[in-house]
Order: C-alpha cells, then sequence, then structure tokens
C-alpha cells in the first residue's frame, strides 16, 4: 500500500510508480470515483470519441483524419447510444 501526504492547500503528489502502474504520464487526466463509504476509485482518464464528433468530421468541421479503427468505433458507441 502507497501512503500519500497532503499538503496544506490541499494537493498530493504521486511517486512515479504508482503513475507508472496506472499508466499516467504528464498532461495526462485522473478520474476519482468517489464511493459513499468514504473510499475513491482512482484511474487513468482516457478519452473516448462521440457519435457529434464522428459527424463532424464527416461534415469537414475539423482536419482530423481518422482510422478505420475510429470510424468502427465510433460507429459501434453510436449505435450502442454511447455518443
Amino acid at each position: 500500500m502507497t501512503t500519500l501526504t497532503v499538503t496544506a492547500r490541499g494537493q498530493v503528489t504521486f511517486r512515479k510508480d504508482v503513475l507508472q502502474h496506472l499508466g499516467i504520464k504528464p498532461g495526462d487526466k485522473i478520474e476519482l470515483d468517489l464511493l459513499p463509504d468514504g473510499r475513491g476509485i482512482l484511474k487513468a482518464a482516457r478519452s473516448t470519441g462521440t457519435i457529434d464528433g464522428f459527424i463532424g468530421l464527416l461534415a469537414g468541421r475539423t482536419r482530423k483524419v481518422a482510422t478505420l479503427e475510429e470510424i468502427n468505433e465510433a460507429a459501434a458507441q453510436g449505435w450502442a447510444g454511447q455518443g
């Protein structure tokens, strides 16, 4: 178990080995889910595409070039109601 110290400003510094275990690099975001029993679940935030972003791609509102995998994932999420 890793113990962290909270500073007077309410900040915590994660050790390098913890960040590596979570797959977090400088500039990445972290998600914290607070549980009713006072615990929390910490994980790396992973961005996911939305069907709206995919439609915007098709409408020429962005310069991004989508791979076939990204197109398939966006379509699957849209059909599943996740986008």
